[in-house]
């Protein structure tokens, strides 16, 4: 590889082997001390390029796909394989390494001019996805890190109070849902998180749970946390704690169906949306406004926003912020502590 200068343009050119082909790049320089920076730049990528293991979208989507086939719901995988499916309509069946920051902006932007939600969607799924593309070595780096996260409206979360959990758990026939619901109300803890939860994530004398990665689960934040454990909740898990361990390969799920097989997350949820629909409470409640529950009650009782931050394991604080307007008595509240007497 090196420089040199002919009479058909301005710049220095870079001559270089291109799988046993000369090739020629331009550096767009003319001065040679800024033409060798460019050079020494090009040697540094062609060398990065050189470890990477090549990979079409196509061969990809599929490993992708099957490697979060266990461990993630059937809502979440449908909207990997329709976010991987609509990428490669846009791009074609090419090599990873050809999808740049520039195709990423032109794919979401086009999204976004026809459905804002689904511009986000594709954001966060392919995100995901070209992270462990990264992390598999078929990628120097996610071209997604450069490109900003489409911005919509944000909403306030529904959350569900105490109250209508009691009544929740009091419709559900299963004892392993009702506990379940409880569990979530009282740790804030996500879905897959539960369904995952084993028991030797748990510490009874100590009373804490740690949220951990293990072979089949990962976290969303791809972090460990602990989750202190209260009175009602030692008292669902003091109850369902097992004599006798599991032995051999047989998994020590905390809550389960059938014993060694873990929940669905679809499953759970659908069970929790019959019994709100039965009861007939707000329809835009659903198992993840336990979680929202969780934080909410957290903040009435007048817990930092930092500590609920921790305890929910956001990576963005401004996440945790949104808990702030789940109580309207928050509000009213306030605008009473500025009350002139006329």
């Amino acid at each position: 590889m090196y420089l040199t200068k002919n009479s058909k343009s301005p710049y220095y050119q870079i001559i270089y082997d291109n799988n046993g082909r000369l090739t020629t790049k331009s550096t767009k320089k003319k001065l040679k001390s800024e033409a060798l920076k460019v050079l020494s730049d090009f040697e540094k990528f062609l060398e990065t390029q050189s470890k990477v293991k090549p990979i079409k979208l196509s061969e990809f989507k599929n490993e992708y796909y099957n490697y979060i086939l266990t461990t993630r719901s059937v809502s979440y995988l449908r909207s990997v394989k329709f976010s991987l499916e609509m990428l490669q309509k846009y791009t074609g069946d090419i090599f990873l390494t050809k999808i740049n920051t520039k195709v990423i902006e032109q794919f979401i932007i086009l999204t976004f001019n026809r459905s804002k939600s689904t511009a986000v969607l594709f954001y966060k799924t392919l995100k995901a996805a070209f992270s462990k593309a990264l992390f598999w070595e078929y990628i120097k780096s996610n071209p997604f890190d450069k490109v900003k996260k489409p911005k919509t409206k944000s909403k306030i979360p529904v959350f569900i109070s105490g109250n209508e959990i009691s009544q929740i758990v009091g419709v559900v026939k299963e004892s392993f849902l009702k506990d379940f619901y409880i569990t979530a109300f009282n740790t804030g803890m996500r879905a897959g998180e539960l369904c995952n939860l084993q028991w030797n994530a748990i510490d009874l004398t100590e009373r804490i749970i740690t949220v951990k990665n293990t072979d089949d689960f990962t976290t969303k934040s791809k972090k460990e946390r602990i989750i202190p454990i209260n009175d009602t909740l030692y008292f669902v898990l003091k109850r369902r704690l097992p004599k006798i361990r599991s032995l051999n390969n047989q998994k020590d799920y905390v809550f389960y169906k059938v014993k060694g097989i873990r929940l669905n997350v679809d499953y759970v949820s659908k069970k929790f949306k019959k019994a709100i629909r039965e009861l007939g409470l707000n329809e835009d409640l659903k198992l993840h406004s336990c979680r929202h529950g969780f934080a909410s009650t957290l903040i009435q009782s007048g817990v930092s926003l930092f500590t609920i931050q921790q305890l929910l394991g956001h990576q963005n604080f401004k996440v945790t912020q949104l808990y702030t307007s789940l109580q309207p008595k928050n509000l009213f509240d306030a605008v009473q502590k500025i009350n002139i007497n006329q």
